[in-house]
């Protein structure tokens, strides 16, 4: 549309005409409006005078400096002059925004002058009701312009305010708000010019309004106004009246106090010190704190105002100090009288506003700022006393939760604040025990008063209370306040010097001579100055210090003697008694170290001792409370202070204690083995000599075999334990006992003398089922004389061994001619072997057939060892010892395990050696015939392996393992090569028992849940295991394997319910020591590996032996989480010794086979994600630490590393050995080196370089892209990134060497994902789907070495990796290595290729073979892969790869689907457009030259595409300007600006003008308000223009013109949210901006633009039913018209979340309530605005997908 129409009611868009809805409006104005339009319109002078405007205005447009500007104003006046006959002024809408033009701040004076003659003109011409009918045209040039006006022009200016504003009287209602800040700034300064003038315009413009209402638009303006609060408050105290107390103000200031409340609220918290001045003056005289108004306001209301006024503390101004108190403390001088009126009216809402912000802290302020104001308030005597006593306890709560809840942050404002509230806030305050609590172990002690005169104090008054409360009722202690006090006191035990205990602070004169007979308690309260009444008052004298001690003994007592006869009573009660004995433990240990003197007690030491022996004997009593009561009467016997001296010299009482702890030496509580011992020891130190010796050997021979066994076991813990030299002196001298002196502890296994009786009965065959096994064996039908053949056995036993060859010759001679004696006395010892009871004779018969089958393998034993024994006997005694062990196994009979182990120890040496018929063999035999011949001769039975498996691993059996597992040691090496097929069977089943060791070891170190201790393997077990481990698994890699056998003997797999349980074994087993020192001559060489390969058995269990290595390494490192326990010692002794001996096995095992134990540790830390987190997190313990343990150096570790994969990625034919692990593949080794390399320090990254250059150096001459070479970059890029921090970089050799080769490997890398394009899979696959696959070339296991599931069996069949040792990469490889190039590789192009040429080279590859097809592959070309974006963010930093770059990123940006990508794709371009911008100073004026392209001259150009094209550009424009930070494109400011105003004015299309007001609210957001002074007329021109032209004509429904009519909309809805200052003073032309948008008086009618275009809207007839629009419907109530009250903190704009309408109507809801809306959000928001929800509305609307 022309801009140069006659009138507004004549023009048109080029939309379709819609319903006229001037009748809508004021029929006034519009009858005034139709008569003078039909009055002129025939008129020919009218015509020509229209014409002569119209030509003076064209003459503006070659305006150039400000004296065309004079000339301009001179023939527009003196045109306007000529026709004086006129009412009406010609293009009235232009004139103004000329003339508005023309009051530019920036033009001269003269300027300025004209410009005012020529609106005084207008103004008389036109008359009052003319002036009431544009009042928008003419008052948005003159209102803003009086604050910028000189001296000598402002005259002329209150004129015209004077002479036509003020007629208009209550027409100025509307627009009230805006001129009292037009007059505003002339209040100033008092000694002004115009200051008296100004307030006497103000007083007469509140005559034409109510006062109330003229007030009420004040308190608006200081709201929302920053820059007019301080001349709104110089209005205000001249013309608010000064009220008492009890005078109502709502008569001046209206019915809404919170909104004059809020006003205040922002003065007081304006960064202007003396608007903050002016504010409380304001409060003090009209809005004291006592006064009516302030009463009846609402409580929110009230808080706002106090919050504000408090917040001026914090400026640390005296002035505004002391009107604060002064408001807050009333007038009166006197501190008395301000202390009442404090409590009065202020104290409560003070309390309530600070407290409310303490526990629910705003956004907008610092958490610590409620804090802060308190603390300062406590300056102020009067005020800080009266809110400490209601306040302290709430401030401290809250600060306890701020820092418990950033405990990780750690918060340093808040800790800061918190030492510095604790101490101004004085101790007795303080009445919550959590809080002194919290305060006592949170923030530093530094106070020494506290230190030595409050807390003794209040220490020894609650142990007196304490004493009296317990004593009287013991139970009371099981009560959670009473435990919390006992926590109380520990803590405060911590900070008091003792001898602040033993002496009191003084009292005053009047108590001081009663003050030493006084109580504890009754002594605090005199101190603290509080009443107490002593309900029994003694006369004895007593050190403060000597009453601690005393309280706490009877409290003590009185908790065990309630123990007792309760039988153990509550947990808490137990808990209370475990805090007493604590307490008082600290307390005798302080004494016995620090008192001078000595203390007299006047209790009976031995009664207190009787009352906790008495306690110790309880079931329900725990190890921590019989640990801390022997403890406790330990220190109580040694202690040199206390008088009477607690002895415990009498043998009862040691005997309690010793017998109590030696219950606690049973297999099951190995957790509390090492506490308990070294008490036992210390007993035995403090008691009389031999006392403790007496009592264990009393108790090993108790008549009870139970007993005995239980003391024969805890003596074995005992003896094993004491080996230490770190235990106390009597342990040493022990060990010199003579050992005859223990014979008297063995005699109970004696056997009964020898009685002839009966004859002996045989026994009958019977097949036992036992385990899924059918062992075939014997029973005896009834009872015979078994003491009678128990003696024959052990007299024919004697006659074996010493009957020599007598024997000999005897037992060979036969009984008949086919049986000798021999055989026929094998025959018999063997069926006396297998022969058992019947079940109900067993309990008769069992014990003595025990004696009869030990003395029958005793036999058979020496017989076999003799020699003289057949083949055929041996196969028949061999499968009948193996099914004995396997019954007493099964059976859980541990004695004959033994003796049966030796027996099947002789059968196989006998076995092995018959071969050579009875003789060594010859020496010449080579050792490979010996072997074959010996192995031609034994076959391993089918049931040994299983046996052996359950011997070892069965929990019942645990006491004999040793036993089994020396069988093992002893037999497999010296039986070899024929046991070799058992090697790997029981190697897993060791794995697997070290499993469950060390999962129970785990779950130990866990805290419990209740009392009892759970079930722990003891050191030696764990040792005695890996020991067999070790030992296995050099063995299984020594000797080649037997795969024969092998298949013959898989052995069956465990049972899951053998595989928890016992831990502890026979006394016997325990002395074991930890023999580590084995050595394995033989090692395994390379050829000896390639002869049988990597998938041996033996080479299997190494890997899995590895694996459970490695997690007892990983795991087993000594953390003690849970403070100090009793159970710690045993649990750190446990982990400490097993991490050593777990140490020396991977070492020795490494230095026999380096390259199979490496390999194996990186394949487990390939396959447990937990473990590389670990090795990451705890070096010290993790695989990388253990790699360091076992290698020297990292050189070493490297090389070796290096060597594993060159031996995997050279050609099979070159290959010199192969793999030592065939399942690790080289990927996987590189990704352990790339870990391993990040680790390393920069010297010793340098020692590695060389090695590793090797690699990378023959994989980047390699023709043909392999994984590798992309690997090797990884690497290289980790390694280079430390070199290039050392001096190393000054040789020219390393520097050659790191450019050339990471170029050759990054160019391979580029070109093979440029070359994938081709199957483009990559670019469509996410970054998240890509890095699912993350090199591993066979599937991670579950259960990895550190995954340890407490509640499930490792299973050894769970390793099934792929043999194919090359990765299965898929499409996912080129994925990766483009995030790979974006995160690391750009980056670091620059420190590594440091020649300009080639760093442009490499970005040039990246570029074209990455970026470009990432970029053209895509539909909409934004919507690239994130990998690309991250590339160009890199390389924006990179200055050499402008060139490169830049023409990518313009392509983007002119491509014409830019803008059909999602807006939140575009927010990650920002930073990318904006660097093309900034770095290129020629883009933007090239962007500007294709927004303002004119028309082309072809007439078959389509003018749709072409309006289109320059919609495109001005929308690539918006964007720019939306890239920048704030002012960032100021300097471009005056050229956008002209291209704007020359589209607004050339450009009549609808789809370009919406983008420019779509580029006006991208200004709005990216500048500040004031740059854009001289833009303002035209915006507002614009806006006018398009809102009249709908009030005139509506656009019928469809019109083009409906979304220009919305963009219009939504900048004006930005420029409401923003509430900018400039824009303020215009805001009533289209909303109102009063009161009455909320209060309408009776008489309304729609002054504003919205308020119009909702009558006319909304009285439009409602068309046929029609699809849902997309705009914003119809709403029943306000509530959807603007945020909800949940959202009304932060203002956003009402029309974010409409894209498009497709009638006017849609708009409706927003005309209707954008005046309440934009009413509200001022009110409810204090000025914040959402500045996201602004941003992603302006975003959203660019990125439309249209």
């Amino acid at each position: 549309m022309s801009s140069k129409s006659p009138a507004i009611a004549q023009t048109s868009t080029g939309g379709t005409p819609g319903t006229n809805a001037a009748a809508v409006l004021d029929p006034t104005k519009s009858s005034i409006r139709e008569k003078l339009h039909q009055t002129y319109a025939s008129d020919p002078k009218y015509k020509k005078y229209t014409q002569q405007v119209e030509k003076c205005l064209n003459a503006f447009d070659n305006v150039h400096e400000w004296a065309d500007c004079i000339a301009f104003l001179k023939q527009l006046l003196k045109t306007f002059q000529s026709y004086m006959q006129f009412k009406e002024i010609p293009y009235k809408l232009i004139v103004a925004k000329r003339l508005a033009q023309c009051l530019n701040p920036a033009l001269p004076t003269g300027v300025h002058q004209r410009a005012l003659d020529v609106y005084t003109h207008i103004l008389s011409v036109l008359g009052t009701e003319g002036l009431k009918r544009d009042l928008p045209l003419w008052s948005s040039g003159l209102f803003p312009f009086f604050e910028y006006a000189a001296t000598s022009v402002k005259p002329t200016l209150l004129t015209i305010y004077d002479t036509h504003y003020l007629p208009l009287q209550a027409g100025l209602r509307p627009v009230m708000k805006s001129f009292i800040l037009a007059l505003l700034p002339g209040l100033e300064e008092e000694t002004g010019e115009f200051f008296e003038k100004v307030l006497s315009l103000l007083d007469r413009l509140s005559g034409t309004v109510s006062p109330v209402f003229f007030i009420q638009n004040i308190w608006l303006i200081m709201i929302t106004m920053s820059s007019a609060r301080g001349t709104a408050l110089n209005f205000l105290s001249r013309r608010l009246p000064r009220l008492h107390a009890d005078e109502d103000i709502t008569q001046i200031v209206g019915r809404d106090i919170g909104l004059m409340i809020r006003a205040f609220a922002a003065a007081l918290e304006d960064d202007n010190l003396l608007v903050r001045r002016g504010a409380l003056d304001i409060l003090l005289q009209s809005m004291r704190i006592d006064s009516a108004a302030i009463q009846r306001a609402h409580s929110e209301d009230t808080v706002i105002l106090m919050r504000a006024a408090t917040g001026v503390v914090l400026r640390r101004d005296l002035s505004l100090n002391r009107r604060l108190y002064t408001w807050l403390l009333g007038p009166d001088e006197k501190s008395e009288n301000q202390t009442v009126f404090l409590r009065q009216h202020a104290l409560q809402l003070l309390n309530t506003t600070l407290k409310d912000e303490m526990f629910a802290p705003s956004g907008e302020y610092s958490e610590s700022r409620p804090f802060k104001i308190f603390i300062s308030l406590l300056d102020k005597w009067e005020i800080g006393s009266a809110l400490t006593d209601v306040l302290v306890l709430d401030a401290l709560k809250a600060i306890r939760f701020l820092m418990q809840r950033d405990a990780e942050e750690r918060n340093e404002d808040i800790s800061m604040t918190a030492t510095i509230m604790k101490d101004l806030t004085e101790e007795n305050k303080i009445g919550a025990i959590d809080l002194t609590l919290f305060l006592l172990g949170s923030l530093p002690m530094q106070d020494d008063e506290v230190r030595s005169i409050h807390l003794p104090v209040i220490f020894a008054a609650i142990t007196d209370r304490l004493q009296r409360e317990i004593g009287n009722e013991p139970s009371k202690a099981g009560e959670a306040s009473v435990r919390e006090c006992l926590a109380l006191q520990e803590e405060i035990l911590q900070h008091i010097p003792l001898e602040s205990l033993g002496q009191r602070p003084g009292l005053n004169a009047a108590l001081q001579t009663s003050a030493s007979s006084l109580s504890s308690l009754a002594f605090a309260y005199a101190f603290y100055g509080l009443e107490f009444t002593e309900s029994r008052p003694s006369s004895e004298v007593l050190n403060p210090l000597t009453a601690v001690l005393e309280h706490m003994f009877c409290i003590s007592q009185a908790l065990s003697q309630s123990l007792s006869t309760q039988h153990g009573g509550s947990v808490e009660l137990r808990t209370a008694f475990s805090q007493v004995l604590r307490l008082l433990s600290s307390v005798v240990r302080t004494v016995d170290r620090s008192c001078d003197v000595t203390l007299n007690l006047s209790r009976k030491p031995s009664e207190w001792l009787y009352s906790m022996l008495d306690c110790l004997d309880l079931e329900a009593v725990n190890f921590t409370l019989v640990d801390q009561v022997v403890s406790l009467i330990l220190s109580l016997h040694g202690a040199q202070k206390l008088s009477p001296k607690l002895s415990m010299d009498k043998r009862p009482v040691v005997s309690r204690m010793v017998k109590k702890l030696f219950r606690y030496l049973h297999a099951d509580l190995a957790i509390c083995h090492v506490r308990a011992v070294s008490l036992i020891w210390s007993i035995e130190s403090m008691s009389r000599p031999h006392e403790v010796e007496s009592i264990i050997a009393q108790s090993m021979c108790s008549p009870e075999s139970r007993n005995v066994y239980e003391a024969h076991e805890a003596f074995g813990v005992l003896w094993r334990l004491s080996e230490d030299d770190s235990l106390p002196g009597p342990a040493a001298r022990w060990r010199n006992v003579d050992a005859m002196q223990f014979e008297v502890v063995y005699q109970g296994l004696g056997t009964c003398p020898p009685r002839s009786s009966g004859p002996f009965y045989p026994s009958n065959t019977q097949v036992s089922r036992v385990s899924g096994k059918e062992i075939r064996g014997y029973v005896y039908e009834r009872s015979f004389d078994q003491r009678y053949v128990a003696h024959l056995l052990e007299i024919l036993l004697s006659i074996v061994q010493f009957g020599g060859q007598g024997f000999s010759k005897l037992s060979l001679a036969g009984i008949d001619a086919e049986t000798s004696y021999l055989d026929a006395l094998i025959e018999v010892l063997s069926r006396f072997l297998q022969s058992e009871p019947k079940d109900q004779d067993a309990p008769v018969m069992q014990p003595l057939n025990t004696v009869i089958q030990s003395s029958a393998i005793d036999l058979l034993q020496t017989i076999v060892a003799r020699g003289e024994i057949e083949m055929l006997a041996i196969e028949i005694l061999e499968p009948a010892v193996i099914g004995k062990l396997f019954l007493c196994v099964h059976l859980h009979r541990l004695d004959p395990q033994n003796k049966l182990l030796r027996f099947l120890h002789s059968i196989i040496s006998a076995s092995t050696s018959y071969s050579y018929n009875g003789n060594p063999p010859p020496e010449d035999r080579s050792a490979e015939g010996s072997q074959e011949s010996a192995k031609r001769g034994y076959t391993v039975n089918s049931l040994l392996t299983q046996t052996i498996i359950d011997g070892i691993a069965v929990p019942r059996n645990r006491p004999v393992m040793q036993h089994w597992l020396d069988f093992v040691l002893m037999a497999v090496p010296q039986f070899q090569p024929a046991l070799q097929s058992v090697i790997s069977p029981i190697a897993d089943c060791l794995c697997r028992q070290l499993r469950l060791l060390l999962s129970d070891a785990l779950k130990a170190n866990q805290p419990m849940a209740n009392e009892k201790y759970p079930r722990v393997a003891t050191d030696a077990e764990f040792v005695m295991l890996l020991n067999a481990l070790e030992r296995l698994l050099a063995l299984g890699l020594t000797h080649k394997s037997d795969a024969n056998s092998q298949e013959d003997d898989t052995p069956v797999q465990e049972k899951p319910g053998v595989e928890s349980g016992g831990i502890l074994g026979y006394v016997s087993n325990v002395f074991t020591t930890d023999n580590a020192s084995t050595t394995v001559e033989d090692q395994l060489t390379a050829s000896n590996l390639m002869m049988f390969g990597s998938h041996s058995p033996g080479y299997k269990s190494l890997h899995d032996g590895i694996r459970v290595l490695l997690a007892i390494w990983v795991n087993m490192v000594w953390h003690d989480t849970t403070g100090l326990r009793p159970e710690a010692d045993s649990l750190s002794m446990i982990y400490n010794r097993t991490h050593a001996r777990c140490r020396r096995a991977l070492e020795h095992l490494f230095r026999a086979h380096p390259t199979e134990v490496l390999e194996s540790v990186i394949e487990c830390w390939d396959h447990d994600a937990l473990l590389r987190s670990k090795g990451s997190d705890q070096p010290a313990t993790g695989v990388f630490g253990l790699v360091d343990v076992l290698i020297a150096n990292a050189q070493g570790a490297v090389h070796m590393i290096c060597d594993s994969i060159s031996v995997r990625i050279s050609n099979t034919s070159e290959r010199s050995r192969r793999p030592a692990n065939a399942n690790l593949s080289d990927v996987v080794l590189f990704k352990f080196l790339e870990q391993y390399l990040q680790r390393l320090e920069g010297p010793l990254a340098l020692q590695v370089w060389g090695r590793f250059m090797q690699l990378a150096k023959d994989l980047a001459s390699s023709r043909d892209f392999k994984i590798q070479i992309f690997l090797a970059l990884k690497c290289l890029c980790v390694l280079g990134d430390k070199v290039t921090q050392t001096t190393a970089m000054d040789d020219k050799r390393v520097r050659k060497d790191l450019q050339e080769t990471f170029g050759k490997l990054l160019d391979a890398c580029v070109t093979f994902v440029g070359k994938s394009t081709d199957q483009p899979n990559w670019m469509r696959r996410t970054t998240k789907e890509s890095m699912v696959t993350n090199g591993r070339s066979s599937p991670a296991l579950r259960g990895g070495v550190s995954d340890l599931k407490l509640d499930e069996k490792p299973d050894s069949s769970a390793v099934t990796l792929s043999d194919n040792a090359k990765p299965i990469w898929g499409v996912e490889l080129p994925s990766q290595i483009t995030a790979f190039i974006a995160s690391t590789a750009v980056p670091e192009l620059r420190r590594f290729l440091m020649d300009n040429d080639k760093v442009a080279s490499a970005c040039s590859n990246i570029v074209y073979y990455i970026v470009s097809p990432g970029i053209k592959m895509k539909a909409r070309p934004l919507d690239a892969d994130v990998v690309v974006i991250d590339i160009f963010r890199e390389m924006i930093k990179i200055p050499p790869a402008l060139k490169v770059w830049r023409v990518a990123v313009i392509d983007v940006l002119y491509d014409h689907r830019i803008f059909n990508s999602n807006s939140s794709i575009a927010t990650k371009w920002k930073p990318i457009i904006k660097a093309v911008f900034d770095a290129d100073k020629t883009s933007f004026p090239d962007l500007l030259s294709r927004v303002a392209t004119s028309p082309s001259a072809n007439i078959f150009t389509n003018r749709e595409h072409e309006m289109f094209l320059r919609s495109l550009n001005l929308r690539r424009l918006a964007l720019v300007l939306f890239t920048g930070e704030k002012n960032h494109f100021l300097t471009q400011l005056p050229a956008i600006q002209e291209k704007l105003v020359d589209i607004l004015r050339n450009v009549p299309s609808p789809i370009v003008q919406c983008e420019v007001y779509l580029c006006i609210r991208v200004l709005l957001c990216r500048l500040a308000a004031h740059s854009m002074t001289s833009f303002w007329p035209v915006i507002l021109t614009e806006l006018y223009r398009i809102f009249e032209q709908i009030i005139d004509s509506v656009p019928s429904d469809g019109s083009e013109d409906l979304q220009l009519i919305l963009s219009a909309s939504k900048c004006l809805d930005l420029l409401l949210t923003l509430q900018t200052e400039e824009f303020q003073i215009h805001q009533w032309i289209f909303i109102t901006d009063t009161v009455d948008a909320v209060f309408r008086p009776d008489d309304w009618s729609p002054e504003s633009m919205f308020d119009q275009l909702a009558e006319v809207v909304g009285s439009l007839p409602i068309p046929e039913p029609r699809e849902q629009g997309i705009g914003l419907s119809l709403p029943t109530s306000t509530s959807l018209a603007f945020p909800a009250h949940s959202d009304r903190a932060l203002r956003k704009p009402m029309l974010k979340s409409i894209r498009q309408i497709d009638s006017i109507r849609d708009l409706f809801p927003f005309f209707s309530h954008v005046s309440i809306s934009s009413y509200e959000s001022v009110y409810a928001s204090s000025g914040n605005i959402d500045w996201e929800a602004v941003e992603q509305g302006v975003l959203d609307d660019m990125f439309d997908g249209r």
